[in-house]
């Protein structure tokens, strides 16, 4: 259950009904099955106390999407590998059956945490996924080699849909804040789990503080 409660339908601003009206139709050709818990649409509902703010956000999620030059699997994994990192469990729960409805298996949804090792994707997708890792860190830590990998895969026009699918990730930051949790569109299914990044070392924490001691 979310920290706030959604904007009921009752309550709701008259475009913000329209969304209330035509998002679960939305969900549901995504992921080709209804949500197994609540409405579905709890981001949604979140969004509504900000109509103006929610229509905008609505609005550059449909710029992103409507002219895609990357293929559905690819965009389809990274932003996956983006929530997973972010640890939003809504967007994971949904992420995963919309990559299930869309050809991925669960053998290769389980494999994409460890996709590195992995013969189940493309040295293509690798490179992908290793930007999408760069790109979700806090700082951003994209090198020269590893956008020039990238290069190699992918024309300027992919580079900036595929970033651009990255920058719409982390807007679910807002469902992770507000504690927004599973849907259920991959109840009883296969479900990719947050990637928690690794607590520091004793060692490493050291030099940290030491570092910050050093710059004042």
């Amino acid at each position: 259950m979310a920290r706030i409660p959604g904007v009921p339908m009752g309550k709701a601003a008259p475009l913000v009904k329209l969304a209330y009206l035509f998002g679960p139709r939305m969900m549901r050709k995504l992921t080709g099955r209804d949500p197994q818990l609540g409405s579905g649409i709890e981001p949604m509902e979140i969004w509504a106390y900000q109509p103006k703010m929610m229509i905008g956000m609505g609005r550059f999620n449909q710029a992103i999407r409507k002219h895609r030059t990357i293929d559905a699997r690819l965009a389809n994994l990274v932003e996956l590998k983006g929530s997973q990192l972010i640890g939003c469990e809504y967007c994971l729960d949904l992420g995963s059956q919309i990559c299930r409805n869309s050809g991925l298996n669960d053998p290769e949804l389980l494999a994409l945490p460890n996709f590195r090792t992995s013969e189940l994707f493309t040295d293509r997708e690798k490179v992908a996924l290793e930007y999408t890792i760069a790109v979700m860190r806090t700082p951003v830590e994209v090198t020269d080699e590893l956008f020039a990998r990238m290069q190699e895969h992918f024309t300027n026009e992919q580079l900036v849909e595929i970033t651009a699918l990255l920058t719409l990730v982390n807007l679910d930051r807002l469902n992770a804040a507000f504690g927004i949790g599973s849907a259920g569109f991959s109840e009883g299914m296969v479900c990719v789990r947050p990637e928690r990044p690794a607590a520091p070392t004793t060692e490493s924490a050291a030099r940290t503080t030491g570092s910050a001691a050093a710059d004042r």
